[in-house]
């Protein structure tokens, strides 16, 4: 017995429905279709639409959700204070099953806790009003580094800080390390603070954050500061301020030779 075998190649059509479904997942067989077109391949509908049932491209498909590509950056120790800060967010729960954020703020330079604000809700608008109160304290750095969070993402922080004039350093997604210096100070409030004690309501959350931020900035020795305090390696005076650059780096030649 003799039958006829076909000869036809859908590779092509194959290949170019899987580059489609790839970067359109969420679009179905007509804007598919319809693209094919557009670029100048005259395939017949017909052919089109069996070769997308037969790859079951009909069905919804799962996808990952895109992540934001970011260059990675050395972690380096600015010079002076409020040349970098660093921002990111702890989670915890009130006795009562209440969960509550805690923005933790630090200058890179003496690694001093700028701010240590637990709320029970804390949108992008809260931090700028958290940075705009540090602006009236110390005043604002030049560049401020960060994780991809949502309320670091939003246009209300983002339009804030390219009014100050202030450049976002964002992390690569799932490398919390490269804003190490953040990532050191959230273990300490943790252990401290965090996992040691057990909070019934905002308020001694904040009060004992309060307390440990003083006595962090105050008495922590840093082994990286030749184990002195942030206040203690470069306090926030007026005079530390104008002479800010020999003092600072006359400190980092110390620690070298020593």
């Amino acid at each position: 017995m003799w039958y006829y075998r076909s000869k036809k190649d859908d590779k092509e059509v194959i290949d170019k429905l899987s580059g489609l479904a790839a970067a359109l997942p969420t679009r179905g067989f007509d804007e598919y279709y319809k693209r094919i077109r557009r670029e100048g391949l005259q395939w017949n509908r017909k052919r089109v639409l069996r070769v997308y049932r037969s790859m079951k491209l009909k069905f919804r498909r799962k996808h990952k959700k895109r992540m934001i590509s970011r260059v990675k950056q050395a972690l380096e120790v600015p010079l002076h204070l409020n040349e970098c800060w660093s921002m990111d967010f702890m989670a915890d729960t009130l006795s009562d099953g209440r969960k509550v954020r805690i923005l933790n703020v630090m200058d890179d330079g003496n690694r001093e806790a700028l701010a240590v604000d637990p709320a029970l809700n804390y949108p992008a608008r809260k931090v700028v009003e958290t940075l705009e109160q540090l602006e009236e304290e110390i005043c604002l750095p030049k560049t401020i580094r960060c994780d991809n969070g949502p309320e670091f993402l939003s246009k209300t922080f983002n339009q804030w800080c390219k009014r100050k004039r202030i450049e976002i350093k964002f992390i690569q997604p799932g490398k919390p390390m490269q804003n190490g210096s953040i990532e050191r100070l959230n273990r300490f409030q943790r252990e401290d603070v965090l996992d040691a004690y057990w909070f019934n309501d905002l308020y001694q959350l904040k009060s004992l954050s309060n307390k440990w931020k003083i006595d962090y900035n105050n008495n922590h020795p840093h082994q990286s500061l030749g184990d002195k305090s942030p206040k203690e390696f470069l306090a926030r005076s007026i005079d530390d301020f104008n002479e800010k650059p020999e003092s600072f780096n006359q400190k980092i030649l110390n620690l070298e030779l020593s």
